[in-house]
This record gives C-alpha cells, sequence and structure tokens, in this order.
C-alpha cells in the first residue's frame, strides 16, 4: 500500500507502518499544499491512503468516494 503522511501526522507514524510505502508530503514538496490540493495531488501520484490530523479534512471535499479519515 502505497501512503502518505500529512505534516501533521504524527512524527514516527512512518516506522511503524511496516510492510508499506510510506512518504511524507514535504518530502513531496508538498507541505505547504491546502488540503484539497494535497487530496488532488496525492490521488494523482497514485497513493491509496492519505493520513492527516486533519479533523475538517472531510468538510472541504466533494467527493464521492469516501475518504478514510
Amino acid at each position: 500500500m502505497l501512503i502518505l503522511l500529512d505534516d501533521n501526522a504524527p512524527r514516527g507514524l512512518a516506522r511503524a507502518l511496516t510492510g508499506h510505502v510510506v512518504t511524507e508530503a514535504r518530502e513531496r514538496g508538498w507541505a505547504t499544499f491546502q488540503n484539497g490540493d494535497l487530496l488532488r495531488v496525492a490521488e494523482e501520484a497514485g497513493f491509496d491512503v492519505l493520513v492527516t490530523a486533519d479533523k475538517n479534512l472531510r468538510y472541504q471535499q466533494s467527493r464521492t468516494a469516501p475518504i478514510g479519515l
């Protein structure tokens, strides 16, 4: 599974997700993206999961597919 960690995800979380390919948003230069932009580029890049601590993300999107928060 290809997992993207948002900048606000807990530090060290990547080490706990063994068996998956984990990338942090800042590694891709995406640290300053707003939520909608981050979700869009993550989806376009083929990420399966976006891990974020942002509780408002679900209210900022008009998506038909569920977002696993």
